[in-house]
């Protein structure tokens, strides 16, 4: 059983920058593909990127390409999310996931989820 705690959530202007961080514990951090996912008020989860077990693939949502940066330390069991250039739009509660094997861009393929952060982007 793998355990997520996600850190760094907070209230900031737009253009502003953020790194969110994912702490896992209870598993084998370096065996999941690690996922972002975000979900504003009255909209679906949606996917924000992934890096796979060792950090050769890395996806973005065409979103926040160019803008967002998702990397992992596996001695530190930790994934991060670094938000650049933060827009009102990017206004969600973020969630870091844990998936053995699956399509990463679809949030009910991963088997662990944290309880979320909240990023709020004011104009």
């Amino acid at each position: 059983q793998v355990q997520l705690v996600e850190s760094g959530g907070v209230l900031l202007q737009a253009g502003g920058s953020l790194c969110l961080s994912c702490a896992a514990s209870g598993g084998s951090f370096n065996s999941y593909y690690m996922g972002w996912f975000r979900q504003a008020p009255g909209k679906e989860r949606e996917f924000v990127g992934s890096i796979c077990e060792l950090g050769g693939r890395i996806d973005y949502a065409d979103s926040v390409k160019g803008r967002f940066t998702t990397s992992r330390d596996n001695a530190k069991n930790t994934a991060y999310l670094q938000m650049n250039r933060l827009k009102p739009e990017d206004t969600a509660v973020y969630y870091c996931a844990a998936m053995i094997s699956g399509n990463l861009y679809r949030s009910r393929d991963y088997n662990y989820w944290g309880r979320g952060t909240q990023v709020t982007v004011s104009s």
